[in-house]
């Protein structure tokens, strides 16, 4: 009776630690299955990398499709050696949401980090201009009432919009008219992240 009683014990034993190396493996991944879930890639990909593309930083608010977003698109120093009389702000045309003039702004912005976050410090006044002409993209045009200067201070324009439906890589374009020049140049492009 004795030996019986200890065979159960031995074989309810092995069991338990059965159930426990065959549970265990789950319950320990599961943490990990949700932080891979919720990872951000560090990693950005540009288009056309040598054909004299530069890339400029953004910061977003809010980065899943169709939630109302608020987007910081920066010009830091090194991104203007001129001041600047109009800056020319090109839309893809695959990021498919309503913007109204109201919802875009420039101003004089502290680039948020690891102490302190994005923020306007000062609005520029602006004029802005919405065209649609060609189909394939949106361009707005932005006059700041005096010209942006070359200084070491970071400006945005700030787009607050609707992320559209579909998720993906959109890639913006600006382009800059230096004073005392007739025509724009190329200054930089952005490219965000819709998941």
């Amino acid at each position: 009776m004795k030996s019986m009683f200890k065979i159960q014990k031995k074989v309810d034993l092995k069991i338990k630690v059965l159930r426990f190396l065959f549970i265990s493996p789950i319950l320990f991944s599961l943490p990990i299955i949700n932080f891979v879930e919720d990872a951000k890639a560090g990693l950005e990909f540009q288009w056309d990398q040598n054909s004299g593309f530069k890339r400029l930083s953004w910061f977003q608010k809010e980065s899943k499709k169709q939630f109302r977003n608020k987007i910081f698109f920066f010009l830091r120093p090194r991104d203007r050696n001129t001041g600047l009389l109009k800056i020319d702000f090109v839309i893809p045309h695959t990021f498919k949401t309503k913007i109204k003039k109201k919802n875009i702004s420039l101003c004089k912005v502290n680039v948020g980090g690891y102490n302190s976050r994005t923020k306007c410090l000062e609005d520029i006044p602006v004029d802005i201009a919405i065209n649609n002409e060609e189909s394939s993209r949106k361009t707005i045009n932005i006059y700041p009432f005096s010209p942006i200067p070359a200084n070491k201070d970071s400006y945005a324009i700030v787009l607050k919009a609707m992320n559209p439906k579909k998720s993906g890589l959109y890639q913006f374009h600006s382009f800059g008219q230096p004073s005392g020049k007739p025509s724009s140049s190329y200054l930089g492009s952005w490219t965000i992240l819709i998941d």
